[in-house]
């Protein structure tokens, strides 16, 4: 066992070496100059493109976040409207409302007093028509009472049957 650790102690993974440091100094440049012919410029146009249409997506997003707040913004403002035109509408029915309750009002007044107008004029034409009825009977009445009271009064004396003879013969002349 000793003869193994002794082995491995002289072990060195890496011994630098003038001649190796050279060789890998000048693969490593020729290995680099590759690199940069064929493989960097390639890498960084596509860096560059990747670079630019990120840019892109990120300006494409931006004006995408700008229209979008342009747009909530129309939004807003026709959301504002369309409630003004609600309330505005409302109002307006809400006034074409009680225009129409206060013309009915209005048309039902004026029907009751016309109604009331002619039920005191009718109420007035009949009482009316019942006094000339009353006195048309009271007249009848009377005539009939004076008639028969002037019968029995010119029965009884010759003298009143003499004048109102003169009487009714005037009454005839004229």
């Amino acid at each position: 066992m000793n003869v193994t650790l002794i082995f491995l102690t002289g072990f060195a993974p890496f011994q630098p070496t003038p001649g190796l440091a050279l060789w890998s100094l000048i693969i490593f440049l020729l290995f680099w100059w590759l690199m940069s012919k064929y493989a960097f410029k390639p890498i960084m146009e596509g860096i560059k493109t990747r670079e630019n249409s990120i840019q892109e997506a990120l300006d494409e997003a931006k004006k995408a976040r700008a229209e979008m707040a342009n747009l909530q913004s129309e939004n807003d403002a026709l959301l504002a409207e369309a409630r003004e035109q609600r309330a505005q509408i409302l109002k307006e029915a809400t006034d074409t409302k009680m225009a129409m309750i206060n013309e009915a009002k209005e048309k039902a007044k004026s029907e009751a007093q016309r109604i009331s107008l002619t039920a005191k004029q009718e109420i007035e034409n009949e009482r009316k028509a019942a006094l000339t009825s009353a006195k048309n009977q009271v007249g009848t009445m009377a005539i009939d009472i004076a008639e028969k009271l002037i019968q029995k009064e010119l029965k009884s004396n010759p003298e009143h049957e003499a004048f109102v003879s003169k009487l009714v013969s005037e009454v005839n002349l004229n």
